[in-house]
């Protein structure tokens, strides 16, 4: 079910209440101040279209609200900003990121605000409202829709150290281990990390948009704030590209000690058979049966007493100095991929989301 939350604050008084009506908000527009009235869920879509008539909200925005989720974007209507966001959540078990559309109509003294689903995201500027912290109380409603996307896109930072943390994790996998799973976890690991460009990229035109000159609903103060968002967009988009290149790097990785790994088993295989061919032949030319009673070179071994035991000698020896032969020649004994232990200490592989990230 949809929950209305109002917010009504001046330099000195904040008012703040769940509402169940949308009229409750026409007798706070009359008083001075900033009115922030959020939707948290979309089930009462007619909730929705008697805010788009008290407030005379453009239908087409209001239908990308009821729509979504649609492109990350900033229009600008009559006397009205309307701008559409995501925020980002990461399942911990499956390390799959979900976004929800977070959409915003700003006029000359309110901010609507609708989000999906039933988590919250704007608490943290609920409480820098309550408790009067930073300037956002002394500023009008550009401010608060700075607030708003500053706080959503800050959330992405920590979603994407904890995939770079992962993609360490699938980098282990991928060099030691070929198990079906690696390979699933890279495809998704890539797959998300391009969904993740998709949302992140479209934020650089939506904050343009914000910051024109001609735009008369943020002021300049405000304008300087958004640029510091601008900054923070293009950090999230190097860590994302940085990340992408990783995972396919994980790819070819992955591919490569699969390659090595059948090196190692056709090395194996084939020493193998190489020892037994000499002992092949031996067994071979014994296993002939000629008598020696038609002529002494018959197989004279055959009449000797010493000769099954002296056979075996001859393979064994043969054997040894294969295998000595082998080890000295680097064919056995080294190791081709590196294990657990050749990895412990090797902090450079794949830097850290937390190294990636610079603020």
């Amino acid at each position: 079910m949809s929950k209305l939350t109002l917010m009504h604050y001046t330099a000195t008084d904040v008012q703040e209440k769940q509402i169940t009506s949308v009229e409750e908000t026409q007798e706070y527009r009359e008083q001075p101040g900033v009115l922030w009235l959020h939707m948290q869920g979309l089930e009462d879509r007619a909730a929705i279209g008697r805010l788009a008539e008290l407030f005379a909200l453009h239908p087409l925005a209001v239908e990308d609200v009821d729509n979504g989720p649609q492109r990350p974007k900033a229009e600008e209507f009559d006397e009205q900003d309307f701008i559409i966001t995501h925020t980002i959540l990461e399942d911990e078990q499956t390390h799959r990121l979900q976004y929800v559309q977070f959409s915003m109509f700003v006029g000359d003294d309110y901010v609507l605000s609708f989000q999906g689903g039933d988590q919250d995201r704007t608490e943290e500027v609920r409480i820098r409202i309550r408790t009067a912290r930073g300037p956002i109380r002394q500023h009008g409603v550009d401010h608060l829709m700075y607030s708003l996307l500053d706080s959503i896109i800050d959330g992405y930072f920590p979603v994407l150290e904890d995939f770079g943390e992962y993609l360490e994790t699938v980098q282990e996998e991928a060099l030691l281990r070929d198990a079906p799973e690696t390979l699933r976890n890279i495809q998704r690991a890539k797959h998300e990390l391009l969904h993740l460009r998709r949302v992140v990229w479209p934020h650089r035109d939506l904050l343009n948009v914000l910051m024109r000159d001609d735009n008369n609903n943020v002021s300049t103060p405000v304008r300087h704030y958004l640029r510091d968002c601008y900054d923070h967009v293009v950090q999230l988009m190097d860590m994302v590209e940085t990340y992408r290149e990783m995972a396919s790097d994980l790819m070819d990785a992955y591919m490569s000690a699969i390659s090595n790994r059948m090196n190692s088993v056709m090395k194996v295989l084939t020493i193998i058979a190489t020892v037994f061919m000499p002992l092949t032949f031996v067994v071979g030319l014994y296993g002939m049966n000629f008598k020696t009673e038609v002529s002494k070179w018959n197989m004279p071994e055959l009449s000797w007493p010493y000769g099954y035991p002296f056979t075996w000698l001859v393979m064994i020896v043969t054997t040894v100095l294969m295998l000595i032969y082998f080890r000295r020649r680097g064919w056995i004994g080294r190791q081709d991929v590196p294990t657990e232990k050749d990895l412990e200490g090797d902090e450079d592989a794949i830097p850290s989301g937390k190294q990636a990230r610079v603020r």
